[in-house]
């Protein structure tokens, strides 16, 4: 893998940038007050493309289809839900559609920046119009219904269909906050403020978007065109980045997105105060922040995420409170209220951690698993480089936890892989190995079509009782080779949900050694570029981009099918929303000639009868059940697209949802006082309990009977 990044980082210093003559596609100078790309940007975008067309892992020709793909990829990325755009300036974008990858070739960016300056006007239309029906009559008892998600609608055909949609928009946002009052004039005053600053607020964040950020959004359409893992990083963005790499930061410890323009969940940082306080999880939206104890809570929906970022962060020992609407519940729901007091959130203590569960086997014996839940592959690279004795790494430290389990006689252990998005590929190997007697653990394949086989070398096993491991839609990359790994060489069983399927590898690129001199030297001239970059920051950003491929050692791929286990849970997670074959853009599933390898055991029959036995179980239990309701639960939610603006029938919904959530969380509670000291049940959704893991070391108890007879 080094020798190939030396031959790509070779390559990337001999691309020839040609200056381009040509006239700009559209004249922005003639547009008053919009935003224009520098020469820098247009510099960087004919890099790029050239990244893609010479060096990256697809290759892919700029042509009619990839800018069709790019055009596409703008519009989302702007208006995904089609709530300020019209349909004239769709039919007027239309003439771009097959020529904006010959014009980030040619570093012509003013096609891209009149489509992002046109939504940005629309945006500001639509608030200023927002604030005008604040303060408009609404009949609350009216039978109509606001569509919030716009997504699979038409464009606005005319200005009047774009007004009642956002008369509906603020009508929903005063009967939120209305049922939340008690309906007195004061209380509903109140309110009229609350939402008249929110969109003056978003009116003026708007307003200081610069060009920078609408060419962080653009860059963004051109590389997820060509893939979901390849990412330009302007400097601000490529600081912060680097910065997370970093592993170390101020805040709540939670990775934050937006939908439908609000803030959500999108990971919980294991060790940060969200993840030792169970607060939050997955898909969970913020709807409000304050600070202190005693703060006023500041409307954020509608907001950009770094300006919501920004209100959430901040130093350790102070504390933020956080409005939040749980994950599958309508936006029309009772928020409840998480207090947090911020930490230094260190994600180098992303380690290796035990424990040890006892559970009682089919066959009355009583059975001592070791867990060993892994949230990531990590290794201290820079110590490792040193030949520093006592550098830290997920072998390492896992090695000592294997050690520890067996001074306690556990009979089992289980590695928990669930929601570990990668990380090392060293690491997996390494970490396979600990398993495995030596031989091959993973195939990469380079730009150049030339395969290595990377082996574990080292002789001996770390433990070579019975194994488990445990995965979920969100194990990538690095957890899925070791799975897959485990699974080849028979070696263990693989429990949980299929995983992923991101099979690629990315190496990240200082654009700034890819800028020829001569470009340099016409930056350099350019007072335009002069932006004051924030310390530390490369100065023309940075690129993650695709050059290898993973491969099975049997060798199948695990683009996108990812590992399938062996025993399989139903999961909440769709394979039509999350995971690789969600992402139009991924490589396709493919496979190379099998590594030399030989099996350690045939597992299939053994297998067959623990999933027979797991079937059983499942019928016969109550934890199993809600598992089904909620994912039943959460495909009709996310089918929804609107919500009743008439008051009486909103408050009947949310009653009817607080009585359902109320049973539920009694159901639960009555679980928990019947289950036996140390068990536990349910769902991923439920705090405090475990269903996936608590089956999977039931499995594990059958495998070990069926070992011993």
């Amino acid at each position: 893998m080094e020798n190939m990044l030396k031959k790509v980082f070779f390559a990337l210093f001999v691309v020839a940038i040609v200056a381009c003559g040509s006239k700009p596609r559209v004249d922005l100078k003639a547009e008053a007050g919009v935003l224009q790309p520098t020469a820098q940007h247009a510099v960087i975008a004919k890099d790029v493309v050239s990244l893609f067309e010479t060096v990256s892992y697809k290759k892919v020709p700029f042509n009619d289809s990839i800018s069709s793909l790019v055009f596409d990829n703008l519009l989302k990325a702007v208006d995904q839900g089609k709530n300020y755009l019209m349909q004239a300036d769709i039919d007027d974008f239309e003439q771009y559609r097959n020529t904006l990858g010959q014009d980030f070739r040619d570093g012509d960016l003013s096609a891209a920046y009149h489509m992002f300056n046109v939504y940005m006007k629309r945006y500001l239309e639509r608030l200023d119009y927002a604030l005008t029906q604040v303060e408009a009559p609404h009949n609350f008892s009216v039978d109509e219904r606001y569509v919030y998600n716009r997504e699979k609608e038409d464009w606005f055909a005319s200005e009047a269909e774009a007004d009642d949609q956002w008369r509906r928009r603020v009508k929903y946002d005063l009967l939120n906050l209305r049922l939340s009052g008690d309906g007195s004039d004061s209380a509903a005053a109140k309110q009229k403020e609350i939402l008249t600053n929110r969109y003056k607020n978003l009116i003026s964040m708007a307003k200081k978007t610069d060009n920078n950020e609408a060419f962080q959004v653009i860059m963004g359409a051109l590389t997820d065109a060509v893939d979901p893992h390849t990412s330009y990083f302007n400097p601000y963005f490529a600081q912060r980045f680097n910065e997370e790499m970093a592993n170390t930061f101020e805040g709540i410890g939670a990775r934050l997105t937006t939908e439908n323009e609000v803030v959500k969940v999108a990971d919980v940082i294991v060790g940060g105060p969200v993840y030792k306080e169970k607060a939050l999880q997955i898909d969970d939206r913020i709807i409000a922040v304050a600070q202190g104890k005693d703060g006023e809570f500041e409307d954020i929906i509608g907001w950009k995420l770094d300006h919501a970022v920004a209100k959430i962060k901040g130093p350790k020992g102070t504390v933020v409170r956080l409005k939040v609407i749980p994950a599958g519940q309508d936006l029309t729901a009772e928020p409840k209220v998480v207090s947090l007091t911020r930490d230094r959130v260190v994600i180098e203590d992303e380690s290796a951690k035990r424990e040890v569960k006892e559970v009682v086997g089919d066959d009355g014996k009583t059975y001592r698993i070791g867990i060993i839940s892994l949230p990531k592959f990590y290794i201290d690279f820079d110590a490792y480089r040193k030949n520093d004795p006592n550098y830290k790494s997920t072998t390492r430290d896992v090695r000592l936890l294997l050690d520890s389990l067996k001074q306690e006689n556990v009979d089992a252990v289980v590695m928990d892989l669930r929601f570990n998005g990668g990380g090392s590929l060293q690491e997996s190997i390494e970490l396979t190995g600990l398993f495995i007697d030596k031989g091959p653990v993973v195939q990469v394949r380079d730009t150049r079509n030339r395969v290595d086989v990377n082996e574990d070398r080292e002789t001996g096993v770390a433990w070579d009782g019975p194994l488990g491991v445990i995965i979920n839609r969100f194990s990538a990359s690095a957890s899925e080779i070791f799975a897959a790994a485990i699974q080849d060489y028979g070696r263990g069983i693989v429990l949980g949900s299929q995983s992923y399927g991101k099979g690629t590898v990315q190496s990240a690129i200082d654009m700034g050694k890819v800028i020829s001199p001569a470009d340099r030297l016409l930056l350099k001239a350019k007072a335009d570029d002069k932006n004051g970059l924030p310390v530390g920051a490369p100065q023309f950003g940075q690129i993650n981009i695709t050059l290898a491929k993973f491969y099975r050692i049997t060798g199948s791929s695990t683009q996108h099918k990812g590992v399938v286990p062996d025993i399989v849970f139903p999961s909440l997670y769709s394979e039509e929303k999350y995971g690789e074959s969600s992402e139009p853009s991924a490589l396709p599933w493919d496979q190379i000639k099998p590594a030399d390898f030989v099996t350690i055991a045939d597992l299939k029959p053994t297998i067959a009868q623990l999933e027979a036995k797991h079937q059983d179980r499942m019928e016969k239990s109550p934890a199993y059940k809600f598992l089904l309701e909620d994912i039943e639960t959460m495909k009709r939610q996310e089918s929804e697209t609107s919500v009743a603006l008439q008051e009486e029938k909103l408050k009947k919904e949310r009653e009817e949802n607080r009585l359902k959530s109320k049973a539920r969380s009694d159901a639960l509670q009555q679980m928990r006082i019947n289950l036996p000291l140390g068990g536990g049940a349910a769902t991923d959704v439920d705090e405090g309990l475990d269903f996936i893991q608590e089956e999977s070391l039931a499995v594990m108890a059958d495998y070990m009977a069926l070992v011993a007879k």
